[in-house]
C-alpha cells in the first residue's frame, strides 16, 4: 500500500511539475507594472493538497528555479534589476519564496484535510500568495531599500507603492485566481487514479 502511494503520489507530482513548466516557460506571467502576475502557484498548491508540503515545496523549488532563469536572463525586468545589483541575494529569493509557499500550503492542507477538507482547501489556496508575496515584500524591505524607492518615486512614497501596486495589484490577483481555480480543478481531479481520494473534496 505504501509503494502504491509512493508511486501515485510520484506520479501526480510529475504531471503537476509538468504544469509547472508549461505554465512558466509556454504562457509565461501577465505583467502589471514591474512585476509579474503568475498562474503557477496553481499546480503549486494542487500539490500541496493533493500530494503533502514534500510534494509542494518540490514544485515551488521548480518554479523558483524557472523564476531564477528569468531574471538572469532578463525576460523579468524587475527582477533582472534585482538581479543586477544583488545576484545572490536575488535567486536565493526566488527559490525560497516559492520553495516555502509550497511547503507551507501544504503544511495547512495536511493539517485540516480530514477535520474539514472544503476549508483546508481554500485556507491551502490562500496561504500560497500570502507567503511568496510576503517573503518578496520582506526582501524588498531588507536588502533593496534604494530600488524599492526608485520604483515608489519617492520614500514617503514606499507605503502606497507596496499596498497599491504589489499588494493591491499583483497580490490580490493571485490571490484570487488561486481561490477560484484549486477548489475547481480538485473537485476534477479527485477521480483520477493518482489522487489521494481522502484529501480530495
Amino acid at each position: 500500500m505504501k509503494n502504491q502511494n509512493f508511486v501515485r503520489n510520484l506520479v501526480g507530482t510529475a504531471i503537476l511539475a509538468a504544469l509547472v513548466l508549461a505554465l512558466q516557460l509556454l504562457l509565461g506571467s501577465l505583467k502589471l507594472g514591474p512585476f509579474n502576475i503568475t498562474l503557477t502557484l496553481v499546480p503549486i498548491i494542487l500539490g500541496a493538497v493533493l500530494y503533502g508540503p514534500l510534494s509542494a515545496a518540490f514544485l515551488g523549488g521548480l518554479f523558483g528555479f524557472l523564476v531564477c532563469i528569468s531574471v538572469i536572463s532578463g525576460n523579468d525586468a524587475g527582477g533582472f534589476m534585482l538581479f543586477s545589483q544583488k545576484p545572490v541575494i536575488t535567486l536565493a529569493l526566488c527559490m525560497i519564496k516559492s520553495t516555502a509557499a509550497g511547503y507551507l500550503s501544504g503544511l495547512v492542507a495536511r493539517s485540516l484535510a480530514k477535520k474539514n477538507a472544503t476549508l483546508s482547501l481554500f485556507l491551502a489556496a490562500g496561504i500560497a500568495p500570502v507567503v511568496n508575496t510576503g517573503i518578496f515584500i520582506l526582501g524588498l524591505l531588507l536588502f533593496f531599500q534604494d530600488t524599492l524607492v526608485l520604483w515608489a518615486n519617492g520614500q514617503d512614497k514606499i507605503v502606497d507603492f507596496l499596498l497599491f501596486s504589489i499588494l493591491g495589484i499583483n497580490f490580490t490577483t493571485e490571490f484570487l485566481v488561486n481561490l477560484v481555480l484549486v477548489p475547481i480543478l480538485a473537485r476534477i481531479l479527485r477521480n483520477l487514479r493518482f489522487v489521494k481520494q481522502e484529501l480530495a473534496v
